[in-house]
């Protein structure tokens, strides 16, 4: 599904085209571990979910130059959980074998995240990266207004806000992650579902935003791109045509 011209969705994922870059956001691995912790058992699936859904993209798409994690990878805001430093290091040893560079960008989940990547050949940024001067990619929960990466950009990319929407039939209301797609000061901004299993996201009808690049925004005009499964995703127009749903 084309978001604009040159920017596919593909799956959870952003598919670049021209600069050959695969870009994944908010995976929150260890995610199961604080929920034991709180109580709540959930049986660590999440990991191996996010394994297969991976191979089905590369079984189409092999090779990048870039794979993007555009933050939060990790769960943990104070420490680094056994899962986390498991899990992390063997994710980064799949996605080696498909990308000449993986680069992660630090999200406001990833504290201390260098510890692990430093193990490995990874390109880790503290504020967001660009694979060419016309888009930006970064976490989103804070606007680097100071990078001119940022101000020379015609698109920008971010994830923290984990968007998802309820659609109902009248009887059945289900949440569906989702892309959204607007303006942000006259350019492209385009905000990724989260990679993360465990919970579909916020409902952008219902919710209030946590990004900064969103908090000011009517997004009554923003499009929305539903992801009903892998390889389905669905054009749903624009938020202020979507049936607010009952509570």
């Amino acid at each position: 599904m084309k978001l604009l011209p040159e920017v596919e969705a593909l799956d959870l994922g952003i598919y670049l085209q021209k600069e050959n870059t695969f870009i994944i956001s908010d995976l929150h691995l260890g995610y199961e571990k604080e929920l034991h912790m709180r109580g709540i058992l959930v049986p660590p699936f999440q990991f191996n979910e996010i394994k297969a859904r991976l191979e089905r993209i590369f079984q189409e798409y092999p090779t990048f130059k870039y794979i993007v994690i555009n933050g939060d990878l990790k769960h943990e805001f104070g420490r680094i959980s056994n899962q986390e430093w498991d899990e992390i290091l063997e994710l980064i040893d799949i996605l080696s074998i498909h990308c000449e560079k993986i680069i992660v960008i630090k999200g406001n989940h990833d504290i201390i995240l260098d510890r692990i990547t430093n193990k490995r050949n990874v390109q880790f940024e503290k504020i967001g990266f660009s694979p060419s001067k016309n888009i930006f990619i970064t976490h989103g929960h804070i606007i680097p207004k100071k990078d001119k990466r940022l101000s020379d950009a015609k698109t920008i990319i971010i994830g923290n806000e984990h968007p998802a929407v309820s659609l109902t039939d009248g009887i059945i209301t289900e949440k569906y992650k989702c892309f959204l797609k607007g303006s942000w000061k006259r350019k492209n901004l385009i905000v990724q579902p989260s990679f993360c299993l465990v919970t579909e996201g916020t409902d952008i009808l219902r919710e209030e935003v946590i990004s900064e690049f969103l908090e000011d925004l009517n997004l009554k005009n923003f499009e929305v791109f539903v992801v009903a499964a892998p390889d389905e995703i669905k054009y749903f127009g624009k938020i202020k045509n979507l049936e607010k749903p009952q509570k």
